[in-house]
Parts: structure tokens; sequence; C-alpha cells
């Protein structure tokens, strides 16, 4: 069968002071009246059932992530003991899953993107799902809108096929957030599309990466595995995973996998990733200022306030992030927004891990 993994583990601390250890980024409402994650499984649902659906995030994190969507099968929450990248997490999903299904095709997707156009992507998935059966590694490109130095990009090669009204490309090479000239240049050759960090492939497949590429990580994860349904998985998880080494998917398997494909789709995507990222979403006034909550501003323009329990209230602001919480509050330039995350990284430094 075919199934969804969601990756929910990361605490979004560049969505700092909403974003916390123990309220993870797709946990947050940050538009509309539901989270990330509840909008993420609802533009699944057409596609998988709620059995289909698996969750991969700390304990803690997946505990929250139940409550917000109980139909997911509280089995399908697997929980990681402690962050390590995204490969050991989503090679921790592929074993879960080839238990349950030796013939499985996983696609891996993320819980804090926004994707305005969900019918595309649904039709993306499927037809990626289709070229996985072909033992292709697939990954979703997104056709680049504006050359954004925050996204990492892929390269196109060779058209090797099409599905679905989908074209298939050969990955020729995954580049790094570039600087803007070299993302200026990317854009304006037509064959990159950035990277969605959204990838789709055969359970066997990926392991087989696994095993050739980190051998270390696919030796502990066959350990874990061999224990899956019984009294020791626990104890031998909790014993393994602190010495699996940090690593991402990307870096660690995508980069030299073999049969590697792109396929490019327009869904009107975004990594909602930074407070400038989600600032594009939320409504803005005439003078470019987004608010949530009771705020009242005056003589402001392209800010960004975020309230709280009580009213903010802004005079004179020019492109500022203000983020009201009850035991901590924001306020940054725009222009620093990326530095986010090494300020909760300075919070625990200095020993304020309560506020981290």
């Amino acid at each position: 069968m075919d199934y969804a993994l969601i990756m929910a583990g990361g605490a979004g601390t560049r969505l700092w002071p909403l974003s916390r250890e123990h309220l993870p980024k797709p946990a947050l409402r940050l538009y509309g009246d539901k989270s990330m994650f509840e909008i993420a499984v609802e533009r699944l649902l057409p596609l998988f059932s709620p059995d289909q659906i698996l969750v991969v995030a700390s304990a803690d994190h997946n505990q929250v992530l139940h409550e917000q969507v109980p139909s997911i099968p509280e089995a399908n929450f697997i929980v990681e003991p402690e962050g390590r990248g995204t490969a050991p997490a989503i090679g921790l999903a592929a074993i879960h899953l080839k238990a349950r299904d030796p013939d499985a095709t996983m696609a891996v997707l993320t819980a804090d993107h926004i994707i305005g156009k969900p019918e595309v992507f649904r039709s993306v998935i499927s037809s990626a799902l289709a070229f996985a059966k072909d033992e292709y590694l697939v990954t979703l490109g997104i056709k680049p809108t504006w050359p954004s130095t925050s996204y990492g990009y892929i390269e196109q090669a060779e058209l090797l096929g099409e599905k679905q009204g989908f074209k298939a490309y050969k990955a020729e090479r995954f580049v790094e957030k570039p600087i803007a000239q070299n993302a200026q240049r990317m854009v304006n050759l037509g064959k990159y599309s950035w990277n969605s960090g959204m990838f789709i492939w055969q359970v066997d497949r990926i392991m087989g990466e696994f095993k050739r590429q980190m051998p270390d990580l696919h030796a502990r994860l066959m350990r874990i595995a061999d224990t899956i349904g019984t009294e020791q998985y626990d104890a031998v998880l909790r014993e393994l995973w602190p010495g699996i080494a940090k690593q991402t998917i990307d870096y660690g398997i995508m980069e030299n996998a073999k049969r590697v494909i792109v396929l490019p789709a327009d869904m009107d995507w975004l990594d909602v990733g930074t407070w400038n990222n989600l600032k594009t979403v939320l409504d803005s006034d005439e003078k470019g200022n987004s608010k949530s909550g009771e705020v009242i501003l005056r003589d402001s323009e392209n800010s960004m306030v975020i309230a709280g329990k009580r009213l903010v209230a802004g005079i004179g602001l020019e492109n500022l992030i203000i983020v009201d919480t009850p035991d901590a509050l924001l306020v940054c330039d725009m222009a620093h927004a990326g530095e986010v995350k090494a300020f909760v990284e300075y919070l625990k430094e200095i020993g304020r891990q309560d506020l981290a």
C-alpha cells in the first residue's frame, strides 16, 4: 500500500516565541482556526486514509498532535527519542512501515508548508507514487517564482518520462541555499526547482540507500527493527538512538543516491520557516502591516504584530516584527528575522531553557 509520513519533529525555533520545545510549529494556528498539522492531514485525506498516515516526532509533540487529529491511530505516531535530523527520522519510520507492509511505498511530507493549490499537490503526489513503483527516488520540486536565497535548489537534467500529466527529470544535483546572484542565475536558466523537502519512494529502495551510504545508521535501524512489536523495543531504541549521528536526508542520502528524479510542480507552495515568510501569508493593510489578535497601529508601515491575550499598540513602527506571548515578547527588525533561531540557542546557553 501507499503511506504518507508527516515529519513533525522540529521545534521551529525560527518562529520563537510562539513555537517552543513543548509546542511545535505544526501545532500552531498561525492563520485561520486550524493548526498547520490539521491542514496538512486534511489535504492528504483524499489520497490516504487516517490508517495510512504516519507521524514522526518526539513523545511530547506526538501527544499534542494526536489530540488535534485523533482520527489517526495512536500506533501511527512514531516516537523519536531526540532529534537527530531528517535522515534518522525517516529511517525510523521506514522500518516501522516495512514491519507493517514489506512492499510499502511512502511519501515523506512535512506539516509546516503552506500549499495554496491542494488539488495540484495531490495530483503530483499520485504521479510521484507511480514513478516510485519504477524504483525511482522521487523528490518534488517547486517552480521558482522569485530568486529566493532561503531555499535549496535542484538542477533538472534530461526528461525521463511523464505520468498523470507531470514530467519527471533526472535530478542532476542539489544546490544549497545560494547567494542572491546565483539564485537569480538559476531562476533565469529555467532548469532549477526549489527543493521542497518532500520525497516519495519504496521503503526497500530507501533502506537500500541507507545501507549503501549510511551503514552505521542502517545497522542501528536493523537492530531496532528486530524488536518492533516486542517488549524490548523501547529499551533498544533508547539505547541505540543517542549514538546515531545527526544528518539530513539531503546530505546523507539524496546528493549521492542512484535513480533520483524531480517532478516540478506549481502548487502555490511556501515553507513557513521564518517570520518574514509568515508575513507574506497574513493579510496586510494598505501600509503593508500584518496583524493577528488585538492590535492597533498608528503611523506604522511594513510591520507584523502578533498579539496574545492583551492589546498590542504600535506607533511609528517600520519594518518590525513584534510577537507577544504570556512569558516572552519578541521585538525584531525584519532584516534580522533570520537570527531568531540563534537567539533561542543563546537562551539555552545562558540557562533560560524554560523559555526555549
